[in-house]
């Protein structure tokens, strides 16, 4: 691994690659059975190279980079109960409701809550479509809970949206584009597990979560003011 700048606000390149590498195998073992073995090692251990970036970031913001440490340890524990070989949904979606809960603080640390701005507006419609289409084929017990979840997923990614189009640097523009990201995989996650299979779901999931979560990772990658 890269060895840890003192003054950069942007990491190695060499950590894009190593989370690229991880998330090829995870997909691979979980695109062909025989692999299985791959993706059991590699899905928690892209997201983990991930959070070893963040540690990395010692001049960053302390509150951001814990609260954002802690959220990629919660998804950490969500990529290990979504690959269990029994039906741990609700266990992982738990566990993603607290990384984005901690996304959503680490961002309110760079601006406090701007809910009339126009990004909110936008992941507020596009939450409630995404809703919409999964509605009717949603079992009774799990559309409480998928509702707070995409509640947090969206008010996570227009805030990320919001402090980038306060601020426009490398780092908050990161966050903004990894929020949208993370809005993406959880959207192709649901149409795919509760409305219609898609082909190739596995690699169009999994592609756009490790680009939310890099994205993110990237985002604690700015120096204190």
């Amino acid at each position: 691994m890269p060895n840890p700048p003192s003054v950069s606000d942007a990491p190695s390149p060499l950590w894009a690659v190593a989370v690229a590498a991880a998330a090829v195998l995870a997909i691979a073992g979980a695109l062909q059975p025989e692999l299985r073995v791959l993706h059991y090692v590699c899905k928690p251990l892209a997201t983990l190279i991930v959070a070893a970036l963040v540690w990395r970031a010692r001049d960053s913001e302390p509150r951001y980079r814990a609260a954002v440490l802690f959220g990629l340890v919660a998804s950490t524990l969500g990529d290990v109960f979504l690959m269990l070989p029994f039906d741990a949904f609700v266990a992982g979606l738990a566990s993603f409701l607290v990384a984005h809960l901690a996304y959503l603080y680490a961002l309110t640390r760079r601006r406090g809550f701007s809910p009339l701005r126009w990004p909110w507006l936008a992941y507020a419609v596009l939450a409630g479509a995404v809703l919409a289409v999964l509605w009717p084929k949603l079992p009774d017990a799990l559309r409480a809970p998928v509702v707070v979840y995409v509640v947090a997923l969206a008010a996570m990614a227009a805030q990320a949206a919001t402090v980038a189009l306060a601020h426009g640097s490398r780092a908050t523009l990161a966050a903004a584009c990894g929020g949208a990201s993370f809005v993406v995989s959880d959207a192709l996650l649901a149409i795919d597990r509760f409305h219609t299979p898609l082909p190739a779901a596995p690699a169009l999931v999994l592609a756009s979560y490790w680009s939310a979560q890099y994205l993110i990772g990237r985002s604690v990658w700015q120096r204190r003011a």
